[in-house]
């Protein structure tokens, strides 16, 4: 399947800055004594795999279940490692983001849903009696050994560039024996309930034998086909996955040269040299250090994994990411999930993974043919679950549908552009769809006996109840969707003949419905009963249109979410990692901590499990990969055109480092804080926007100190906000009293704790 690449942004970064002594926050005219650079202890390979391989997954006993074992990928194909149930094997799986059905009649669940491959296993002679295996993140590489009573397996395993490549040897009386168990290509939603009624099961694979390539065809009743090729000689076997669609021929064709092309270069060393290669400039892009040794180790994972689960131009990612696993939801979700899969991906500086920037880009035709045939015209939208092209239709308002998770979704776009200023991803994907998805809910705004505009009715995500009119979660998507649109206008100069409306609409929207608990589900829809989403809260995060800046709503927020959870029976892990992240916008570090770790404690009722993953009735991903979202929340934030750097910091983590941490307005910022004070904050400009600060910067004058040695030029507003001149590829640097030591490095461990995996044998 042909891929499209979209580049969202540099990845640039700097270490290099010169300073002045103390300088007022005003301009200065001191002399500028010779510069200096930043002392960055992790400018080297060495210092990186050191660091790293303290993060690094263990496993001292087999894994039994895909959530406890290792798991390799690189954003299209995926395998998880873990003990073959009932026999005594090691199965790999082998999964891939863009092998689907093409059956749109039959509804995401059935028809478009994601489909299994297959999976390997490694068959020992004798029996399994011990594992010893290590996945280094520094290296994305499984290593280990086997243990049996006839000898050792020692292997090494990864994936790169659409091959999943393993090296194993045999010591003893253990052979090498790899064998590839096709699965059948239904959904995995049938764990749930039967198909429909009208649905016909894909025909049988087929094998196809050329020289030492085997080959695993799958054909398709909706046509298409899925290839896998693999060979195993010597002591390397490598696999490859490719699907087809409408050829019902090509991706027979294409694993079949992928996998000659490899075996043209030889050994598995050949393999790892430039995979190796590739992730190591990957990590270099950020670094962040707390001393909570697990949650550390937990965020880096989580970084890991996203990298192999996205790159742009690939698919966008599944609830379960590549590693499909039986599931009641093998699609993509729409009104949640792939919202909180992505965000992490800006704050560490990794926009080169927004599959989901890339998605609607490609698919803005199939957007537009998701509405019904009367709004095609000049309206865009998705429904709840869809295949990787956004094929899914989304109801009217007036009728209960779910609407607005389109638009939410291009939130999620915005926030690449903000993190870019890339005007082309504005101009090309944001504003033109979001014009669209916007246009669909004007269709339908109805003046009332008050004067103001109402929806008419529409669900709320997953809520149970159906509010007659005036859904919070669609309420504030329009007002996010109304004020984007105008500022993109003005950002791009475009005079837009819709502008008018999007103003009035802002003008005569109603107000949020409020009761005294705080913030409703719609009007006379109380939020009365638990339930794991915060969508009738989206105003206050992500979108921020109610936030702590703004005095006169702290008292709402903060009982609305106090409200929230105070109903606790279907809370999930992302209703723990959403309150976290709340709270950060309170700056009550401490407070969102606590939630945080709620995800962690295995008491709850889902907790994270062994190897990061996190599953309810089938595997979800977005919920680990939202609790680094939440460490970024406490440590960074940037909306409402400010930077805040140690926003909410937990009082036990008296030392924290940040370098190369991108936010809105496509600023780089380093810092560190040491003893609970923040040393040094150093700023680079991508862009050249203007750059407003709230730091928290104590013990002396603050000064702020161009990279050429002058002063830069600030001031202050009452609210303690301060605003600095600052030109594209630019940098400042910011400290109190006396010059510190500006080092970047990790921190030493404070709260002490193990690696993930199964480090106990």
């Amino acid at each position: 399947m042909t891929s499209r690449r979209a580049v969202l942004g540099s990845a640039l970064g700097g270490t290099t800055l010169a300073a002045l002594p103390s300088v007022g926050q005003a301009a200065a005219t001191t002399a500028a004594p010779r510069p200096w650079k930043l002392r960055n202890r992790m400018d080297t390979s060495d210092a990186w795999s050191k660091f790293l391989r303290a993060q690094d997954l263990l496993w001292r006993r087999m894994p039994t279940l895909w959530h406890e074992g290792p798991f390799l990928g690189d954003g299209r194909l995926g395998s998880m490692v873990y003990r073959e149930p009932g026999v005594n094997a090691v199965r790999f799986t082998v999964q891939h983001g863009e092998v689907q059905d093409h059956r749109p009649e039959l509804g995401s669940g059935w028809g478009t849903c994601r489909l299994p491959v297959g999976h390997l296993t490694l068959d020992p002679v004798g029996t399994i009696t011990g594992v010893d295996w290590r996945l280094s993140l520094w290296n994305a590489e499984l290593t280990g050994t086997i243990t049996t009573d006839k000898g050792t397996l020692t292997l090494a395993a990864l994936i790169r560039d659409g091959v999943l490549a393993a090296r194993v040897t045999a010591d003893g009386d253990e052979e090498v024996h790899w064998t590839f168990h096709p699965e059948e290509a239904i959904s995995p939603r049938k764990i749930s309930e039967a198909p429909p009624a009208d649905y016909v099961t894909n025909p049988p694979w087929t094998t196809l034998t050329t020289g030492d390539i085997e080959q695993v065809l799958q054909p398709l009743t909706g046509g298409g086909q899925t290839a896998t090729a693999y060979r195993h000689s010597g002591d390397t076997l490598v696999l490859t996955v490719a699907h087809s669609h409408p050829s019902n021929t090509r991706a027979a064709e294409t694993s079949l040269k992928k996998i000659q092309k490899v075996k043209k270069t030889g050994s598995y060393a050949a393999l790892r040299g430039p995979h190796t290669r590739a992730w190591h400039a990957f990590y270099r892009k950020s670094f962040v250090s707390i001393p909570d040794e697990r949650l550390q180790s937990f965020h880096w994972i989580q970084l890991y994994k996203v990298a192999s689960a996205s790159v742009a131009g690939g698919p966008p990612m599944a609830t379960c990411g590549p590693w499909l696993e039986p599931t009641p939801w093998p699609a993509v979700w729409w009104n949640l999930n792939i919202q909180l899969e992505y965000w992490l991906i800006h704050g560490s500086n990794h926009l080169e993974l927004d599959s989901l920037a890339t998605t609607v880009r490609q698919n803005q035709e199939q957007l537009t043919a998701n509405v019904p045939a009367a709004y095609r015209s000049d309206s865009a939208g998705v429904g709840r679950s869809s295949d990787m092209f956004a094929n899914r239709t989304v109801g009217r308002p007036g009728t209960g549908a779910e609407v607005g998770d389109l638009t939410w979704a291009l939130h999620n776009v915005w926030l690449s552009y903000r993190h870019s200023m890339d005007d082309r991803l504005l101009r090309d994907t944001v504003f033109p769809l979001l014009r669209r998805a916007v246009n669909y809910y004007l269709h339908f705004l109805q003046p009332g006996d008050d004067g103001k505009l109402h929806l008419p009715s529409t669900l709320s995500p997953e809520y149970p109840v159906v509010p007659p009119q005036d859904t919070n979660y669609d309420l504030a998507l329009i007002r996010w969707g109304c004020t984007t649109l105008l500022e993109a206008a003005r950002r791009l100069g475009v005079e837009d003949p819709l502008a008018p409306r999007w103003q009035e609409t802002l003008a005569k929207l109603t107000p949020y419905p409020v009761d005294a608990n705080g913030f409703m589900i719609g009007a006379d829809t109380p939020y009365a009963q638990s339930h794991r989403h915060y969508s009738h809260l989206l105003m206050v995060y992500p979108l921020y249109l109610v936030n702590w800046d703004q005095p006169e709503q702290r008292e709402l927020i903060e009982k609305s979410v106090v409200h929230w959870h105070a109903l606790t029976g279907a809370h999930r892990g992302y209703s723990y990692t959403g309150a976290a992240s709340l709270y950060a916008m309170m700056g009550r570090g401490d407070t969102s901590l606590t939630y945080l770790k709620k995800f962690f404690d295995p008491t709850t009722r889902y907790p994270c499990r062994a190897n990061t993953h996190y599953t309810e009735a089938g595997p979800v991903i977005e919920t680990p990969l939202s609790a680094s979202q939440s460490l970024h929340d406490m440590l960074c934030q940037s909306w409402g055109g400010v930077v805040r750097v140690f926003p909410a910091v937990p009082s036990a983590w008296q030392d924290v480092t940040l370098h190369d941490f991108r936010t809105q307005g496509a600023f780089l910022v380093s810092a560190a804080r040491t003893a609970g004070t923040t040393r040094f904050i150093r700023i680079r400009s991508l862009a050249g926007e203007p750059l407003r600060l709230r730091h928290d910067l104590t013990g002396g004058r603050v000064s702020a100190v161009l990279d050429d040695g002058t002063p830069a030029r600030t001031r202050t507003s009452t609210d303690g906000t301060l605003t600095i001149e600052l030109a594209k590829g630019r940098e400042v640097l910011l400290y109190a009293g006396e010059r510190p030591d500006l080092v970047i490095e990790p921190v030493a461990p404070g709260e002490r704790g193990a690696a993930w995996g199964l480090p106990q044998p």
